[in-house]
């Protein structure tokens, strides 16, 4: 099977594991997760925290969001670029937050200039996937926005530091990867920390 049609079957099963999920399971791993994040070496030292909110049986971030709050961190959430196709923007998100649902139907704070961080001055990125193997390899949803946003610090390892976050059925063995995937340095599941050099 090419590699773009393994990927894509790949992301179907995956996104179908994650949404069967219980409420109850959903539940139990947010909290899980958020217990194991804020234990990281790398969230004491950082101040500016950019998340996402969960959508289609992503892990919920929004026990971790008011984890970051309560120990006085900034958290930031992506917003699609109106101007530069295919790129993110971070906006300082509060939860007095202005909402809006972007062109795929998630909710995002409203553009605002003066809420604007840019990726370079973040501490950490919260990275969503679909899947992810034993390497840190990640396979995102094909927008490629992640992949964009994460160049510069791939490249030379400055500025926010990429965790990726995800469930623990979104384990898979190996990843068809490509040439431009770069796996992350670490990855945060309900169960464990991963971490690769």
């Amino acid at each position: 099977m090419p590699s773009q049609d393994l990927r894509q079957a790949l992301r179907k099963d995956i996104r179908s594991r994650r949404r069967s999920l219980s409420q109850e399971q959903q539940i139990h791993a947010a909290n899980m997760l958020c217990q194991r994040f804020i234990s990281s070496p790398a969230f004491s030292g950082a101040q500016h925290i950019a998340l996402y909110l969960p959508v289609d049986g992503e892990l919920d971030t929004l026990p971790l969001i008011e984890a970051c709050w309560r120990a006085g961190k900034n958290v930031y959430l992506p917003v699609i670029h109106p101007f530069s196709p295919g790129n993110l923007l971070f906006l300082h998100y509060r939860n007095d937050s202005q909402m809006v649902a972007n062109r795929y139907g998630i909710p995002e704070p409203k553009l605002d200039i003066r809420d604007v961080l840019p990726p370079q001055q973040l501490d950490l990125i919260g990275t969503p996937l679909v899947a992810f193997d034993n390497r840190g390899q990640r396979l995102g949803m094909g927008g490629g926005y992640y992949d964009r946003t994460l160049a510069p610090w791939f490249a030379t390892g400055m500025g926010a530091r990429p965790v990726g976050i995800a469930h623990d059925c979104q384990q898979v063995d190996q990843l068809p990867s490509e040439i431009w995937d770069v796996p992350l340095p670490e990855i945060i599941t309900p169960s464990r920390h991963w971490q690769w050099n």
